[in-house]
């Protein structure tokens, strides 16, 4: 039996991961299901205009569990185990709503979440997460698939969350990765988290295959909420075994509960690539390709860059959060060929860099001095802006002055910023394989 759960959360405390964790207790631990699988955190579109975080739906799956029995967590003081198949058993969706409900109104907080629960036997049809990561899913489309599913939901609020579960519950993991969430005793909820920074980079060090959880360049933690959620950190890779050996190594105050979670997190799942101009609209994440026409700085530290592509001319920024990264932004020229991965706003009508890819650069040159006359030899004068040289003495003309070819500060390759400032979904380079090539070491900006 599938549970899926979104929009549980808010920015005042609650988390849904948490939440699940709690439904992962009292059917598992008090109901005596087994879980089958790893629980999923599904990360949907990070375009939608009223996500309240990060728009993550968790989905698991109940039975009676055969075949291999896998270690995953630990919940208060016993382990928690997933298994690799199920019997024929199917346990009562009643029950487990029935379960669920107090779980759900305990933590509920109708100022900004709208939850959504559903409990199914089958699966919603796959082409919901290719919608639900990527565009905007009307609420329609969803209840008319809960009635072909037959399955049964748990609202509150206006129940929005609906739209997560049936999202989520239709993604069949391709390219994906494991987060392993460690949670705090629920009395220091809100209160500043305690951890040893060292351990982190120990840690980040240490297991090859994690990512996003420490920022060399800045020596900084980035795997650690500043919200007052239950969560004291997201420790995210490749390998769950090497996730486990790693939060052995992180040093925090106690924690209450620990489980990994199967993720699409840095999958780039939700970029529609090279889209044509009638798919090319906002709320939604695209990579284009084109030329850079202009880069521009405003107040704040934010970066313009204006490209040139088949779906028009787009403007493309930098912002201020992104630190160092707004370096290759300034360090482009007109003429540049560039991808660009970003969530498209509709106002103003901006794509949010998420990434950059430098395809070639074009030759750029800086004014030396003025040409000399080929005839007696003399510097020519200018005629005046955009109209060239003249020789005073002779006449003779010339439409450029001398220049030099300029040194690029920027060189072909993909530039991504620091852990802390990327989304859920980007695939960070260290998983395209990919090495940044020119580093911001000691920049100011």
């Amino acid at each position: 039996m599938f549970v899926a759960a979104d929009d549980t959360d808010s920015t005042r405390g609650n988390c849904t991961t948490f939440l699940a964790t709690e439904i992962i207790r009292v059917l598992v631990f008090e109901e005596g299901m087994d879980l089958i699988g790893y629980p999923r955190l599904v990360r949907l579109n990070p375009a939608v205009p009223w996500k309240t975080r990060g728009n993550g739906a968790l989905v698991m799956e109940f039975g009676k569990g055969v075949g291999k029995k896998t270690f995953i967590g630990r919940i208060g003081d016993q382990d928690l185990f997933c298994h690799e198949n199920k019997d024929g058993w199917e346990p009562d969706p009643g029950l487990i709503l029935g379960r669920i409900r107090p779980i759900l109104e305990e933590f509920h907080d109708p100022v900004d979440s709208d939850p959504g629960i559903v409990v199914s036997e089958a699966r919603s049809s796959p082409e919901f997460y290719g919608r639900g990561v990527a565009r905007i899913v009307l609420r329609a489309d969803v209840m008319e698939e809960i009635g072909r599913i037959g399955a049964r939901t748990l609202t509150m609020g206006c129940g929005r969350g609906l739209i997560g579960c049936i999202c989520g519950m239709a993604w069949t993991p391709g390219d994906h990765t494991y987060e392993l969430l460690a949670y705090r005793p629920r009395e220091r909820w809100g209160t500043e988290r305690k951890f040893d920074r060292e351990s982190i980079r120990k840690a980040d060090t240490r297991i090859p295959s994690s990512f996003n959880s420490w920022e060399e360049r800045g020596r900084r933690v980035a795997m650690v909420p500043s919200t007052p959620c239950p969560v004291m950190y997201g420790f995210r890779g490749d390998d769950p075994a090497e996730l486990m050996r790693g939060h052995d190594v992180i040093g925090t105050e106690p924690q209450s509960r620990w489980v990994v979670f199967l993720t699409n997190q840095g999958t780039d799942d939700h970029l529609i690539v090279r889209p044509s101009r009638e798919e090319f609209t906002p709320n939604s994440s695209y990579l284009v390709g084109g030329t850079v026409l202009s880069v521009r700085k405003i107040e704040g530290g934010h970066v313009f860059v204006r490209v040139h592509t088949d779906v028009g001319d787009i403007e493309c920024g930098a912002y201020a959060p992104s630190r160092e990264f707004r370096h290759a932004m300034t360090w482009l020229a007109p003429g540049d060929e560039v991808e660009v991965a970003g969530e498209l706003r509709d106002d103003p009508r901006t794509l949010n860099i998420e990434k950059l890819h430098v395809v070639s650069l074009s030759d750029e040159y800086a004014k030396v001095s003025n040409p000399v006359c080929s005839v007696c030899g003399r510097a020519m004068s200018s005629v005046g802006r955009g109209r060239g040289y003249r020789c005073r003495r002779c006449g003779t003309k010339s439409p450029e002055p001398i220049t030099e070819k300029r040194t690029r500060w920027i060189v072909p390759g993909w530039y991504e910023p620091p852990a802390e400032a990327r989304r859920h979904l980007s695939k960070p380079l260290k998983r395209m394989a990919e090495v940044q090539p020119v580093e911001f070491v000691n920049c100011r900006y």
